[in-house]
């Protein structure tokens, strides 16, 4: 990596066996990824009301690769009393990050196979549900605008940051610019968690 993995404990005292744990992650990563160019990773303790039971664990982690926006994974769980259980969480958040780069790395690579009907594959990497559009990034091209209507199968609410699709190019430029004729997702709707 260009830049030192960074970690930050927030609302809670740091700990030893998850900072060991997260750094042989990222390691696991950058064998899987060469090109990564830095990491960062919270743990934290989310605001939770007096009336909650244990209090929850969660962790945010975004991973930077040349050309391409941060890759992000975030997930959250209780705590127990064992020490070391919260690894649970912190392995399920990193293989979301080794999915999101084995697509990307793909995509990059052309592995992924296009339908010739369907249109080239890419990855939605900024989504904005409550106005009902988003972007899709692809290989050699801007990102593309789309809105919920071109989405195949009331599929839009199914999207997440980082889920792969299919779109095709509309010839013509819509209000944000280049923009997909319609989406669809790989794989019957599935996508990272």
């Amino acid at each position: 990596m260009e830049r030192p993995l960074q970690i930050a404990f927030k609302n809670m005292a740091s700990s030893e066996f998850l900072e060991g744990l997260i750094r042989e992650r990222v390691e696991r990563l950058q064998r899987f990824h060469h090109h990564i160019t830095g990491a960062r990773v919270v743990i934290e303790v989310p605001h939770r009301s007096a009336e909650s039971g244990k209090t929850p664990i969660g962790i945010s982690v975004e991973v930077d690769i040349p050309g391409r926006k941060p890759i992000v994974a975030k997930g959250e769980q209780d705590r127990r009393e064992m020490k070391g259980d919260n690894s649970a969480i912190v392995n399920r958040v990193f293989e979301a990050i080794e999915r999101q780069l084995e697509q990307t790395t793909a995509i990059m690579n052309r592995e992924v196979k296009n339908h010739a009907s369907a249109g080239d594959t890419g990855v939605v990497v900024r989504l904005f549900p409550d106005q009902n559009y988003g972007f899709v990034e692809m290989r050699d091209t801007p990102d593309l605008y789309f809105s919920r209507e071109v989405v195949a199968g009331n599929g839009f609410d199914n999207l997440k940051v980082g889920t792969v699709v299919h779109v095709t190019k509309s010839s013509s430029e819509g209000p944000m610019g280049p923009q997909a004729s319609q989406v669809k997702l790989l794989d019957g709707g599935r996508s990272p968690s």
